[in-house]
């Protein structure tokens, strides 16, 4: 299993990762779309991302609007995991 961070070294992790932030356990980001579909597609790319790691996000909709929380569930708390699963979905093409 990867070893859990530390508040201070998740956020000294997220510094390279725009738009991710720590809330509680879990590091979190919310991406905005014009329509409803562009946020769906944007899911369907997410989920090969998310079962290609067999890793999975907690996920949000509201209309056009989709956040994405992420952690080591069986750990607890954010991970190398956690951070490697949100550079992944950071590098889709929205």
């Amino acid at each position: 299993m990867p070893r859990l961070f530390t508040a201070g070294e998740t956020k000294q992790k997220l510094r390279g990762l725009e738009g991710w932030r720590l809330r509680g356990r879990f590091i979190t980001k919310t991406f905005r779309f014009d329509e409803f579909m562009d946020g769906i597609s944007f899911l369907n790319q997410v989920a090969r991302v998310a079962e290609r790691q067999e890793h999975h996000p907690d996920i949000k909709v509201r209309y056009t609007t989709i956040t994405l929380s992420v952690q080591t569930h069986s750990e607890g708390g954010v991970t190398d995991w956690d951070i490697g699963l949100a550079k992944a979905i950071d590098r889709i093409k929205i």
